[in-house]
C-alpha cells in the first residue's frame, strides 16, 4: 500500500507553543490578496479584502520571522484599511503601515526630513508584499477565545534591540516605488 493511503506509520502532528507576548523579531510579510480594489482610495491590485457582512477592508497579513529562535513561525494578523462604523480601524492600520516602513527603510520616527518623508510613501500595496520589518509580537484571542500571536507593532530604529535584532547598521532599503536613482543613491534618500 502507497504511503499515500496508509498514514498509520506518519509522524504525529508537530503542535508549536505561542511565541511569547514581547518578543521582538525580524518578520517579512506576505499579504493575501482579497481581490477588492478601490483606486480612489489606492487599493489597487487585488491585495486588499472586503468583507462583505460587515463592508471593513483590510490586509490579510501573514509575518514569517526570518531570523532567531523563532525561524519560520507565522503569524497572521489583519491591517484595517477602512470600516463603515468609522475612521479608528483606518488610523491604527496606517500607523502600523508608517511603522513599517520606518522599521523596514530604517527610518527614525520623529525624522521630518524630505528623504524620510518620501521613505514613507509607497506606490500600491504591492510595495508592502514582501516587506522586512522589526516586529513585536502580541496576543490576542481568536474566534474561539483561545489565545493566538499577532503582530499590531513595528519596531523603529530608535528602539534599543532594532539594531541587534535588524543586523548590522544598515542603509535603508531603497523604496520600491521610487528605485530611480539621482546621482546614484534612490530617489526618495536625496
Amino acid at each position: 500500500m502507497s504511503t499515500w493511503n496508509d498514514f498509520n506509520n506518519a509522524d504525529d502532528q508537530q503542535s508549536y507553543d505561542l511565541i511569547p507576548k514581547g518578543t521582538i523579531a525580524k518578520v517579512r510579510m506576505t499579504i493575501r490578496p482579497g481581490g477588492h480594489d478601490d483606486p480612489n482610495e489606492g487599493w489597487t491590485g487585488g491585495y486588499a479584502t472586503r468583507k462583505a457582512e460587515t463592508g471593513s477592508v483590510y490586509l490579510n497579513a501573514e509575518f514569517v520571522v526570518t531570523e532567531g529562535p523563532y525561524a519560520r513561525r507565522k503569524v497572521w494578523s489583519l491591517i484595517g484599511l477602512h470600516s463603515p462604523k468609522g475612521p479608528e480601524w483606518a488610523h491604527m492600520g496606517r500607523a502600523f503601515i508608517k511603522g513599517i516602513l520606518n522599521s523596514a527603510r530604517g527610518v527614525h520616527p520623529n525624522d521630518d526630513s524630505p528623504q524620510s518623508q518620501n521613505a514613507r510613501r509607497i506606490g500600491g500595496l504591492a510595495d508592502l508584499d514582501g516587506i522586512e520589518f522589526i516586529a513585536k509580537i502580541d496576543l490576542e484571542k481568536d474566534a474561539k477565545g483561545d489565545d493566538k500571536n499577532a503582530i499590531k507593532q513595528a519596531i523603529a530604529p530608535d528602539h534599543k534591540e532594532y539594531a541587534a535584532v535588524m543586523g548590522a547598521v544598515q542603509a535603508p532599503a531603497p523604496a520600491p516605488a521610487a528605485q530611480a536613482t539621482t546621482g546614484g543613491r534612490p530617489s526618495w534618500a536625496q
